[in-house]
């Protein structure tokens, strides 16, 4: 489960009234939902899904510097539709005429001055100023974009796709971006059951997610003006669906895990006003030949170990978990690797996302790296 914007806002109160544009069960606003079992198929699925009101494109990852500095970086491309089944411009027809919005968002971490610098961007589909293309990866936001080259998984022959990414804020906004390039390790981990991620219980309340849990990554990184080469290992969410979140629900706590043993984790806790976890929370485990385990939420226990509260927003955030995985062998703590990493006022509501040490809960050794997001605490959020 990732963050999403107040865009929708804007978009709900709009009349939303036409057929979505390929036959799949219909969400109130006239979207098509993803309660129903989905085959994913690549590249396809890598494209966008337009019959769908919102999706993102999410990659973080832990990199370092030939000098040994480490960061951690954060590169998100959404897509909101406005209007179900509404086409594109014809010929003829005015340029700015455009159905889509594409927020992005990118944030560094410093881990070793302590650092967090964040900017953002936000373009409409009219006039060519964002673009998502259906069927293969390409997904842009003015000139921040995401790209998928075909290719194969990491020494195998298995088929996948190496990503370029390239943001690049000017120096009133951080003087920072990236350059890259990533290969995934693994082919993609599709999460849920038969390719539905259950939110809630309403039929709606599920998306079609999955993710590359581990891809090489390297190219180029900078921060406060200064460009470095830089080489790590990244993760991507791509998640699409409708009308989400269940009356009563608040926000979420979502976490990544990239253990040194070659599995992965990964883990959502839907949280109502109350503070009570959904029981529709869930997760997975990814093993090091790919195959994927799903978890509900029974199988996880999750222990908060302290709080931070932000100078920016007041908003009161976890800081520090233990989280335990019986089947899996698997108990660790997550630690922040900076305490401040919240993008305040990155249009609304403000999120904490950021990077995190991986240990062993009971030797107290790093065994891994991970992100965190954390959504809610400084207002409800509403997908």
């Amino acid at each position: 489960m990732r963050w999403w914007t107040a865009v929708l806002v804007s978009a709900a109160a709009l009349q939303l009234s036409a057929a979505a544009a390929q036959p799949e069960p219909v969400a109130s606003a006239g979207f098509a939902d993803a309660g129903r079992p989905y085959v994913f198929s690549f590249p396809r699925d890598e494209g966008s899904h337009p019959a769908y009101q919102t999706e993102w494109w999410y990659t973080t990852g832990h990199v370092r510097a030939a000098d040994g500095r480490r960061f951690g970086y954060e590169l998100t491309f959404f897509r909101v539709g406005l209007h179900p089944g509404d086409p594109a411009p014809r010929r003829g027809q005015s340029r700015w005429r455009g159905n889509e919005v594409f927020p992005a968002h990118l944030a560094i971490t410093d881990v070793t001055g302590a650092r967090f610098v964040y900017a953002e961007r936000f373009e409409r589909e009219a006039l060519g100023m964002g673009a998502a293309a259906s069927g293969r990866l390409a997904v842009r936001a003015g000139d921040w974009t995401l790209v998928g080259v075909p290719g194969r998984v990491w020494g195998s022959n298995l088929p996948s796709m190496r990503m370029t990414l390239h943001a690049s804020a000017p120096a009133d906004a951080g003087d920072i971006g990236v350059d890259l390039i990533e290969t995934p390790l693994k082919p993609p981990a599709v999460h849920g059951r038969a390719g539905v991620s259950r939110k809630g219980a309403c039929p709606s309340c599920a998306s079609h997610y999955y993710s590359y849990t581990r891809m090489q990554t390297s190219g180029s990184l900078r921060f406060a003006g200064t460009r470095m080469r830089v080489a790590g290992t990244s993760w991507m969410d791509h998640e699409f669906g409708s009308a989400e979140l269940e009356p009563g629900e608040v926000g979420w706590d979502w976490f990544s895990v990239q253990l040194n043993d070659g599995r992965e984790l990964m883990l959502y806790r839907l949280r109502t006003a109350s503070g009570a976890i959904v029981p529709a929370s869930s997760g997975s485990v990814i093993e090091r030949d790919g195959r994927v385990r799903h978890l509900a939420r029974s199988d996880v226990a999750v222990e908060q170990r302290g709080t931070w509260r932000s100078p920016h927003t007041g908003a009161t955030y976890p800081s520090g978990w233990r989280v335990r995985v019986p089947s899996a062998a698997i108990d660790v703590t997550l630690e922040p690797l900076v305490l401040d990493q919240e993008l305040a006022g990155a249009s609304s509501p403000s999120y904490w996302e950021g990077a995190v040490d991986v240990r062993d809960a009971r030797k107290d050794v790093s065994i891994g790296a991970g992100y965190v997001e954390l959504t809610g605490y400084a207002g409800p959020v509403s997908i």
